[in-house]
């Protein structure tokens, strides 16, 4: 959608040199003529071994960490080739985040929910863009998947997609932050009006190396925010004390400005009450910690200047995002989503267990093929096992891997659950059709692991795949 952008390597910091640039990339099977090449020193490769094919592609510049001598284009060398990719996107993209009410969402959990919350909220006021894990959308708020050849934007193309949000007409955008996004300083120069901090927990220590590390990592948004929201009930917070502009959300803490009170939870969804409006609110989502993300929400969208009798009425309307938790039928109560680890289809299993009526019974898989950790199926087949009534294991992108292989091992944890109920279908949908004839009125049966992917990866093979169009055909049925 971007059209056809131009600046001068003078602009880029190249001197007087002024070379009409038509793109930045870090990876140089993505040159194409009149692009600037990044060289960034990787964990596994280093980006300087590529300049040649770079400018075989047709760079113009190159710009790196390392002293070289003469390469043929004008070559600029920098202490920090990721600050340098960031910075140059932002020139390169005329800084489009400047232009725009940002809102930006981190934390260990938490942070997709509260992102797709914030922008339900905020485009009841104004188009609103969203750009997370799950996909991103312009003004229209059609659901767009990122391209094949990146699963993680990089500083170019987080920049890319601002600018087609404000070119779309978006006058906000929700973006959710990883900690590897800031730690790789891939929104470095993004002006965030409102930082979230939804909480912090141990993950992704193979990365950061320790707590303390992830917890700096996390930091770098509300640094670069304007005003900050946090989570007053994770210990992690404390250490945010000197941060300025700052209002608190919570359920435990009373100093919380958005404290939460008087929770109660059905199969339809949340009531609580939020003491600063002195009002209620419903909220069609189920487990407690969807409290916090809705906390977190209102304030970002009140912040924004919306009152609270619109916000009151638009959360309680919020339909949820595709493939987490996202309910599709209502009796059985059949559910999608993207629980695909021990912890998570345990935390999924005990959430949806204090609202079922009848049996809660879940269909999920393991995935196969390359570096996917098979440490971990045996371990699913025991949550599965001992949280529900009843367990199907089936196939969930077992690429090269033989389906029965990865559900032996499965079936290798259900076996140390005394007594525990599971049967063994490698069809995906013959297992999803099996789950949804076993089901009475009154039970549960949780679609998990696929969630809102659009292929399933078999014996090689990549085949379109929608979970909830498939669900909803076998229950028409």
């Amino acid at each position: 959608m971007t059209p056809m952008r131009t600046v001068s390597l003078h602009e880029l910091g190249f001197g007087e040199i002024h070379t009409q640039v038509t793109g930045i990339t870090h990876n140089s099977g993505w040159v194409e003529f009149g692009f600037v090449f990044v060289a960034i020193q990787g964990i596994h490769q280093d980006g300087h071994n590529f300049i040649p094919d770079a400018i075989k592609r047709g760079a113009v510049a190159v710009v790196g960490s390392a002293d070289l001598a003469d390469i043929g284009v004008p070559y600029l060398r920098v202490e920090n080739t990721r600050q340098a990719l960031a910075d140059m996107s932002c020139i390169f993209f005329g800084h489009p985040s400047r232009e725009l009410y940002m809102v930006g969402v981190t934390g260990t959990d938490g942070k997709t929910t509260t992102s797709w919350m914030t922008r339900h909220l905020l485009s009841e006021a104004v188009p609103t863009g969203l750009l997370s894990t799950v996909g991103y959308m312009l003004a229209d708020g059609m659901l767009r998947h990122f391209p094949q050849h990146f699963t993680t934007p990089e500083a170019p193309e987080i920049q890319r997609i601002l600018r087609d949000m404000k070119d779309s007409g978006c006058q906000a955008v929700v973006l959710e932050v990883s900690s590897h996004a800031l730690e790789l300083e891939r929104v470095r120069g993004i002006a965030f009006d409102v930082g979230i901090w939804t909480n912090l927990t141990p993950e992704h220590l193979d990365f950061h190396g320790d707590m303390a590390h992830y917890f700096e990592a996390k930091r770098k948004l509300l640094d670069q925010s304007k005003y900050a929201l946090v989570n007053l009930d994770n210990e992690w917070t404390a250490s945010l004390a000197d941060l300025k502009h700052v209002q608190g959300f919570g359920i435990e803490a009373p100093e919380a400005t958005w404290l939460a009170q008087d929770i109660l939870e059905d199969a339809t969804g949340l009531r609580f009450f939020v003491r600063s409006m002195n009002d209620g609110v419903d909220l069609p989502m189920l487990g407690r910690f969807n409290v916090y993300n809705a906390l977190a929400a209102l304030a970002a969208a009140h912040h924004f200047g919306m009152p609270w009798s619109t916000l009151r009425e638009k959360i309680s309307h919020f339909p949820g995002i595709p493939g987490r938790m996202q309910h599709i039928w209502p009796s059985p109560r059949v559910i999608v989503d993207f629980a695909h680890t021990p912890p998570s289809v345990e935390h999924v299993l005990k959430t949806l267990r204090k609202t079922t009526q009848g049996r809660l019974i879940i269909v999920l898989g393991s995935v196969g093929g390359g570096n996917r950790d098979p440490r971990k199926r045996a371990p699913l087949g025991e949550m599965a096992a001992r949280f529900a009534d009843h367990a199907i294991f089936t196939e969930d992108d077992h690429r090269e891997t033989p389906i029965w292989e990865i559900l032996h091992e499965m079936q290798r944890g259900a076996l140390r659950v005394p007594n525990a109920a599971y049967e063994m279908i490698p069809d995906r949908h013959d297992a999803i059709a099996k789950a949804i004839a076993m089901a009475q009125p009154e039970d549960t049966v949780v679609l998990a692991g696929k969630g809102p992917e659009d292929t399933l990866e078999r014996s090689g093979a990549s085949i379109p795949w929608n979970e909830v169009d498939i669900a909803l055909n076998i229950l028409k049925g």
